[in-house]
């Protein structure tokens, strides 16, 4: 093809006798050349490859909208790209799908995508699945930021009171936040550990002492302590919920229902105390207030929000039904047909302890499981063969689905240690820009990355996220540069 008028785009025919199906272009992107052909580019018109091929008819303006560069005498364009991620992304012209090589950046990738014109849709399904964890990475990156700098910067247009709330939510639910705030989060600890340690103690029969009726009853000593304890988890759930900046959700959140579940008895039970023998009789306000009492079980679930450990050990769980799920099937089954075979193989001897089926439940859970208390055991040849059976069937069921709630654990911990490790970086950049007067423009960037990331199914093609060091900056108007957000992940 030849343009009109300009002699330095050589065997360009004026009339355009040569078919687009026919020609062929030469592309070089980071120095690795690719030979394409019109046929094959024409399958997907609106990418920027096919466009290429009608671009030269437009003048420079058209080439350079398209490419970087361009030898007329090779008839080459020139991509200053990434190579790696484009021999992914040209397998569209060739088998119609895209699959992205391991070791590439899948939010680098998208963006490659962007470029190059090829719509998302040709990504295959797996690898849109590392796509979104990583933007799910960098959203929680941004939000962790984003928190960070809400509680370091200061609203001169907020009320004294939202100050205030502010201040007492950070003191009690930031411990980082200030060294008092971390001598709370450390004293409510250890409230909550002598709490648990108090309700254990207090099972005591020596510690015990007997009222005036003949029933044993906690030590004062003990229930004084109890009392302290209730007070002051009292006290920092007011202050947390007056001070939370959502209180439905605070309400609503499972650690919260907790808090109030090691609360609620304390206070019902002291109300049954006083006021309930005038409702009903004695005996039943005491069950009551004993099942109560029971329920202070629950604070030690209070610790999860002192424990990262706890925590990743709940998320592990909650990630794992699918495993536990399985678990629970295959032990089922288990216990069904070997509760059924040991009856009816015990049946024929004299002093059977396999009374019934569901009486034999209980012989297979415990001999499945590997725990074995011996309360209820085989005494026939075909009995003890049934239950050497059942053994190593629950020891096989057991140990399958192990290993992904391992995976599990292992995975979202290290994903929480390099989120944390990102945060700080991305906090550091933000420093540094912030002494050369650029404070500015990262925060607002941090807070579109946010808004995209919540409003958006992608992120802006303004944040250019790769690998490795390597990366190579995108040609536009507009100014690029790399942040920690992108170094670190």
């Amino acid at each position: 093809i030849k343009m009109a008028g300009d002699s330095r785009f050589p065997d360009v025919d004026i009339d355009g006798s040569e078919k687009s199906e026919e020609m062929e272009i030469v592309v070089n992107v980071g120095g690795v050349r690719q030979v394409f052909y019109g046929d094959n580019l024409n399958q997907y018109p609106e990418t920027r490859l096919a466009e290429l091929i009608n671009c030269l008819s437009g003048g420079y303006d058209t080439i350079f909208s398209l490419c970087d560069d361009y030898d007329p005498g090779k008839r080459e364009f020139y991509f200053d790209r990434d190579p790696d991620a484009f021999k992914c992304i040209i397998d569209v012209y060739y088998f119609g799908e895209i699959h992205m090589k391991k070791g590439i950046c899948p939010i680098c990738f998208k963006n490659e995508m962007e470029f190059w014109k090829v719509d998302l849709k040709f990504l295959d399904d797996c690898c849109k699945t590392h796509l979104s964890e990583k933007k799910e990475e960098l959203e929680e990156i941004a939000r962790r930021v984003q928190l960070i700098l809400d509680d370091l910067g200061v609203d001169a247009s907020e009320s004294r009171w939202k100050r205030c709330q502010k201040c007492i939510w950070k003191f009690l639910e930031k411990p980082e936040s200030s060294y008092p705030a971390r001598v709370i989060a450390v004293l409510s600890f250890l409230f909550i550990l002598t709490s648990s340690v108090v309700m254990c103690v207090g099972t005591i029969p020596d510690l015990q002492v007997v009222d005036a009726e003949g029933n044993r009853m906690e030590h004062p000593t003990l229930d004084s302590i109890e009392t302290a304890c209730i007070g002051w988890f009292t006290v920092e759930y007011v202050l947390r919920l007056i001070s939370s900046p959502n209180k439905l959700h605070f309400a609503l959140s499972f650690m919260n229902i907790v808090d109030v579940l090691a609360i609620l008895p304390f206070y019902v039970s002291l109300t049954l105390t006083h006021l309930g023998a005038k409702l009903m009789e004695l005996s039943n306000v005491q069950q009551a207030v004993q099942a109560l009492r029971i329920m202070r079980i629950a604070r030690i679930f209070k610790l999860a929000r002192h424990s990262s450990g706890l925590q990743t050990l709940t998320y592990a769980l909650k990630r794992s039904f699918k495993e536990l799920g399985l678990l629970l099937m295959y032990l089922a089954v288990g216990i069904f047909v070997f509760s059924a075979l040991g009856y009816t193989m015990e049946q024929s001897h004299p002093e059977t302890l396999f009374k019934s089926i569901p009486q034999s439940f209980w012989w297979a859970i415990i001999t499945m499981t590997t725990v074995g208390y011996g309360d209820i055991y085989p005494k026939t040849t075909l009995g003890k063969l049934n239950a050497a059976i059942s053994f190593l069937c629950g020891v096989i069921a057991i140990a399958l689905p192990i290993h992904p709630i391992i995976n599990n654990f292992v995975r979202y911990y290290n994903k929480q240690r390099v989120l944390e490790t990102a945060a700080k970086h991305e906090l550091e950049l933000m420093e540094l820009n912030s002494a050369e007067g650029k404070a500015a423009g990262s925060r607002s960037e941090l807070e579109d990355l946010s808004r995209e990331g919540k409003e958006g199914p992608f992120y802006s093609s303004r944040i250019k996220v790769s690998h490795s060091d390597t990366f190579i900056h995108l040609l536009s108007e507009e100014k690029h540069y790399r942040t920690r957000l992108q170094s670190c992940k």
